[in-house]
């Protein structure tokens, strides 16, 4: 981050004797009489330091999970109609999925890039992220770190007083997603836990708009769970030499290359499994859904076919397209199979 400092001596009574200038804000403080100090704060948004943000969290990928939250929340609205008496639609309840969909995952990733600055910067492959290159301070991170995490807890307010379970779970949701930054440090389950972070969009969006259990939302968030470690223990194959040689927990540098992919694949099956069982106990799905299971069985394929682990653009190809694909095709589908039932 850009930083100019001006100080100045006076027997003014009124001198500036420090003023900090950074890309963001400009802070002045000023002496009017000993003892007596008045500190004036500017601020004034950047629209290059907000871009860099939006890439520490890697933003786009917010992708990922959102549609799985999103088509979760329309299953539950689907049966609140049913219902009898039926449970009324509220905005408010949408604008508080996407509120917090957005403001937990930027907490997680945040949080994830100040943990691992250090990781990153002995890394080939990440020493170019914004910490270790210093686009972005340490401080600054963990500030919009907790700025995120603020940011959820107030979305979860959005709920009530409907429902108090969103705001009662807020903090140990965040312990846990937040947790995720440290378990490649102890466990090979590192993937898995990302995936069980995942796991709670579906599950989360779910509860907040029906508090009632159902396997419905079980099932999805598991198919999430093994989805997202699937593609997690693909994407590290990148870091294999490297997290062996600094002794990093993950599938790959335990298994190596080829186990790791067949691990990668299993997983994927059980994700697929998963999804056979939603419209299974879900009347309102219909054989477009089934389709699409199938549809997403075919992709998956195609992912696991041109992966070449040491071809690095097509791990990244498979990490984001083909994974945004899956997602938002059933998010549609899914909308689609409802709105037809209900037509």
């Amino acid at each position: 981050m850009n930083r100019n400092f001006a100080e100045q001596s006076s027997k003014d009574k009124n001198a500036t004797i420090r003023t900090e200038v950074t890309d963001r804000a400009e802070f002045s403080f000023k002496i009017n009489k000993p003892g007596n100090y008045d500190v004036h704060i500017s601020y004034s948004a950047n629209p290059n330091m907000i871009r860099k943000y939006l890439e520490l969290i890697r933003f786009s990928h917010t992708l990922f999970a959102m549609p799985f939250a999103i088509l979760s929340a329309i299953m539950a609205w689907e049966i609140n109609r049913q219902s009898d008496p039926p449970i009324d639609f509220r905005l408010l309840d949408l604008l508080g999925i996407l509120f917090c969909m957005v403001f937990a995952r930027s907490a997680a990733m945040a949080f994830n890039r100040w943990a691992d600055q250090n990781i990153d910067a002995e890394n080939p492959r990440t020493v170019r992220r914004h910490i270790p290159a210093g686009n972005i301070s340490s401080r600054h991170a963990l500030f919009f770190t907790l700025f995120c995490a603020v940011g959820f807890i107030a979305g979860t307010t959005l709920f009530l007083p409907k429902n108090f379970i969103p705001i009662i779970a807020s903090i140990p949701v965040l312990f846990f997603l937040c947790g995720y930054s440290f378990a490649k440090r102890f466990t090979i389950l590192a993937h898995w836990w990302l995936g069980a972070a995942l796991m709670l969009a579906p599950i989360a969006a779910w509860i907040a708009i029906r508090p009632v259990f159902s396997v419905v939302p079980v099932f999805l968030g598991l198919a999430v769970l093994f989805w997202t470690a699937g593609f997690d223990v693909v994407y590290s194959l990148q870091d294999e030499q490297f997290d062996r040689k600094k002794r990093l927990f993950s599938v790959p540098a335990k298994f190596g290359t080829r186990s790791a992919l067949r691990i990668a694949a299993a997983s994927h099956v059980i994700m697929l499994l998963f999804l056979f069982l939603i419209p299974l106990n879900y009347p309102a799905f219909g054989m477009l859904t089934w389709g699409t299971i199938a549809f997403i069985g075919v992709i998956l394929l195609i992912e696991h076919w041109i992966v070449n682990p040491h071809d690095p653009s097509r791990i990244n190809f498979v990490f984001f397209w083909l994974n945004i694909i899956i997602s938002l095709v059933l998010l549609l589908v899914g909308t689609i199979d409802i709105w037809l039932i209900r037509a």
